[in-house]
């Protein structure tokens, strides 16, 4: 699963969006997530214990074991992405700054290597 987050994130547009793939995740059986804020405009701090406290414990029963985090280095929104990176446990996480690196990770646990 490939999420595209772009612009200025609020509230609703990160439980919807979140809630979508996750949704998504399940019915399709998937269990990687590549999550791409390099187009985020600014912090997203506003929903951040949302998406710690509700949306990820949901995320992990719908199937979600590992989850490519891609962020600008230096943006407001890879500041918020670390502070996710460094709090979440619902399932494994790694940052990455480019779609690459962060595909490549997610095929070797895909694969199950």
């Amino acid at each position: 699963m490939h999420t595209d987050w772009v612009g200025y994130l609020t509230q609703d547009n990160i439980k919807s969006g979140a809630l979508a793939y996750a949704t998504t995740v399940r019915e399709a059986g998937f269990n990687c997530v590549l999550n791409d804020t390099r187009q985020v405009v600014g912090s997203w701090d506003h929903s951040l214990d949302w998406v710690l406290h509700e949306w990820a414990p949901q995320a992990a029963a719908a199937g979600i074991r590992f989850f490519a985090l891609i962020a600008t280095p230096e943006s407001f929104a890879e500041t918020t992405a670390s502070n996710f990176y460094s709090k979440i446990s619902a399932f494994e996480v790694k940052m990455f700054d480019n779609e690459n690196d962060a595909r490549n990770w997610l095929l070797r646990h895909s694969l199950g290597k």
